[in-house]
């Protein structure tokens, strides 16, 4: 009788068995017929409401769960720290006489990832109303955490993305900086570079200008420059386009917060006569303010909903520096976490691989049956659940999972959270389906092969087949209706209407835009025209990663694509779509552009319009991103790389000949002793000849120039996340 009560409202055992066996169906349907068939997969959906696994797919094989690893620092960090646990950061003064002058303003961090320059300007303002006016040393005190500031994992990568910011005890704006780009009062000035906050810990060297048009070809690099961070702003941006903005991590965050302090007081009135620097706070010193963080169940929603890994691995810190004392280390806040998954949630030791809090890189291994496990303890725990349901995204409504399930069934039914990394795409999380039952399911894919965007559209297929169950159409249907039609190839004649209306849209920017482009590129059937959604997507806003995931999914460099786009381009009278978008990110260094122009340098072979862009777009990506153009050639076919390098020496040749800047970065490469080393060197060598070849008068005098070329240090990579 009480399990009875369970069912819901007209539903009868007999119709809830028949569901759970359509749903499985479906499951092993999308699995068996989708890209998961050739990749190794690890797929468990239970039900919440009697605790029946549904279906399982190597459910308990270990694999790269990529962010999904953030669930289990989410849950121990909830569990252990509470959901009313507040961050501070304390401002003391040393033991001086009384009165408004002070020799030396200390500050201590408690690992607070949530102070943002309005909080730190809100901050400033208290100190000041509470009687500060003149400061000598301003002295920064973060050792609550140790130095060892970039988790296991993280040292995979040689990039300053936003995504790699290191952890700190005194941390502002989730360790990042942003750069914004303006162009300048006419074609050739000088361009505005502006930064957000204002902070002397910044040397800013610029080489950027403003271009007419497609001007959007520009580079930001972010490294450490002795306490000070140095940025590298080069290439070009357009007129009259408005502000670009650009994220990267900073390296020093005491320093970064020291120096914007500093800054924000001067602002205030306050002088501050000494320097910026690192020390302790001597037990003499009197408190004159606390700031505190927000409650913690609202700070866990920026973890699992944008998916943050600075936010990961501050918790991780954290409950090292509660747990066990601080300094909090990686190792110690690690031990934290295993602690709790064995003692709370019945995951033993030794069962699975964490390594970091964030899930980045090749580092952790979890099944998804266990995932599965952690989010039915989590459900279960009353006090803590509600927390933590609302840390996850909600499908087809914010977060990382804003643009995906729409349309379907699983919209405002589903929360989950999301992982990507290459290779890696996984989804796991709660779903109460159409028919009243409740499940918590999870869903891991390694090494797939081809692009993303099939993959995650097989996660998504699995997600609205479990939230249709007990609907009157069912799953097989929910499922038919969010695949991507069949792809029919259609004359140009009949799409150059459709181009011309997206690329229309596309050039007015209007992230209102977004939602109807959205769903016809998700209904759109011809592959052509979907690409042209894309781009105009990628356009309206440029700044989201879903868009950039569009237009890199749906760009080919084949002649369904690229080459049917360039037919309707010289008949419309207008530029190849969906071109300039990619080689803007790859000017920026986002990996898979760069490769996708590789692969355009081959497809454009034979027109002599389309090489000579090709050759263009070379010559501006080698400028701005010389070390990620390198790693794309020798990832590339060898039909691709032999195109693409008789491209770039055509464009080399055309702009600048030895004293274009990527001989130099070549050279820095070569010499670096990565792996990279050998084949730059062969790049090297085949640009040379090819050089010679089309102009005999540049051996062996330009050879030698070539050498003599200044080398700079090598430039970080800076793959996509």
């Amino acid at each position: 009788m009480v399990a009875a009560l369970c069912l819901p409202l007209g539903h009868t055992w007999a119709a809830k068995s028949a569901d759970r066996e359509a749903l499985k169906k479906v499951l092993l349907d999308v699995v068996k017929h989708s890209p998961l068939d050739s990749a190794r997969v690890s797929i468990h959906v239970q039900s919440l409401d009697d605790g029946t696994v549904i279906f399982t797919q190597n459910g308990d094989e270990l694999l790269n769960p990529a962010s999904n690893v953030k669930l289990f620092t989410a849950a121990a960090a909830l569990g252990i720290l509470g959901p009313d646990y507040r961050f501070e950061t304390e401002f003391m003064l040393d033991d001086s006489p009384e009165g408004s002058r002070a020799k030396v303003l200390y500050v201590r961090g408690k690992g607070d990832p949530s102070i943002t320059t309005e909080r730190l300007y809100g901050i400033v303002g208290e100190l000041f109303h509470a009687g500060l006016r003149d400061v000598g040393d301003i002295v920064l005190d973060d050792s609550w955490f140790d130095r060892d500031r970039l988790a296991p994992g993280f040292d995979q990568e040689n990039s300053d993305r936003a995504y790699m910011a290191p952890t700190g005890a005194l941390s502002l704006n989730w360790n990042t900086i942003t750069v914004y780009l303006r162009g300048g009062e006419r074609v050739g000035s000088g361009a505005n570079v502006e930064l957000e906050p204002a902070s002397e810990y910044f040397v800013v060297e610029k080489a950027v200008s403003t271009a007419a048009r497609l001007g959007r070809r520009f580079s930001v690099q972010s490294q450490p420059s002795g306490d000070r961070q140095r940025l590298i702003v080069r290439g070009t941006v357009p007129l009259g386009r408005g502000s670009i903005a650009v994220w990267k991590k900073i390296d020093n965050p005491p320093l970064y917060f020291g120096y914007t302090l500093k800054r924000m007081l001067a602002d205030h009135g306050v002088k501050v006569r000494g320097r910026v620097r690192l020390g302790s706070v001597p037990p003499h010193s009197r408190l004159i303010h606390v700031s505190q963080s927000e409650t913690f169940d609202l700070i866990l929603k920026r973890l699992n909903k944008v998916s943050s890994n600075f936010v990961a691995e501050q918790l991780i810190k954290t409950l090292a520096a509660e747990q066990k004392g601080p300094p909090g280390n990686f190792f110690n806040g690690i031990k934290v976490v295993e602690d709790f998954l064995e003692k709370q949630a019945g995951i033993p030791r030794g069962t699975y691989v964490m390594r970091n809090g964030s899930g980045l890189n090749d580092t952790n291994r979890f099944s998804a049956a266990q995932i599965t496990r952690l989010l039915k303890v989590m459900y279960d725990r009353f006090p803590l659940a509600p927390e933590f349901l609302s840390s996850l995204g909600i499908a087809g409504k914010d977060g990382t999972l804003r643009y995906r399930f729409e349309g379907s069934d699983a919209v405002g039914r589903l929360r989950g959270k999301t992982g990507t990394l290459e290779k890696v795409s996984s989804l796991s999380g709660y779903v109460q389906s159409v028919g009243g039952e409740k499940f918590c399911f999870a869903m891991i894919v390694n090494d797939y092969s081809g692009r993303s965007g099939p993959v995650v559209q097989g996660l998504d297929a699995l997600g609205v087949a479990v939230a249709a169950a007990g609907s009157t159409q069912g799953p097989e249907k929910a499922v038919a209706a969010v695949m991507t039609p069949e792809t029919v190839v259609k004359p140009i004649e009949e799409i150059k209407a459709r181009v011309r209306t997206y690329l229309a849209l596309g050039k007015q920017g209007d992230k209102r835009n977004i939602p109807f482009l959205r769903t016809a590129w998700r209904s759109e059937k011809d592959p052509a025209v979907r690409a042209v959604l894309a781009d105009a997507l990628y356009q309206s806003n440029r700044e989201d990663y879903l868009g950039v995931r569009a237009l890199l999914d749906s760009f080919a460099a084949t002649d369904a694509v690229y080459g049917r786009l360039r037919e309707a381009a010289k008949e419309l009278g207008v530029e190849v779509p969906g071109v300039s978008s990619v080689v803007e990110l790859a000017a920026q260094g986002q990996a898979e552009a760069v490769s996708r122009l590789v692969e355009l340098c081959r497809a454009a072979q034979g027109d002599a319009a389309a090489e000579r862009e090709a050759s263009a777009s070379m010559a501006e990506v080698a400028k701005t991103a010389p070390q990620e153009l390198v790693v794309a050639l020798k990832a590339a076919g060898n039909a691709e790389r032999t195109a693409a390098l008789s491209r770039l020496a055509d464009a080399l040749s055309q702009t600048g000949g030895a004293e274009h800047p990527f001989w130099a970065a070549l050279r820095g490469i070569e010499n670096s002793g990565s792996e990279l080393a050998a084949f730059a060197k062969e790049v090297k060598t085949s640009l040379s000849a090819q050089r010679v070849k089309a102009d005999p008068s540049a051996s062996p005098a330009s050879a030698s120039a070539v050498e003599s070329v200044p080398v700079p240090a090598p430039p970080e990579a800076r793959p996509g996340g």
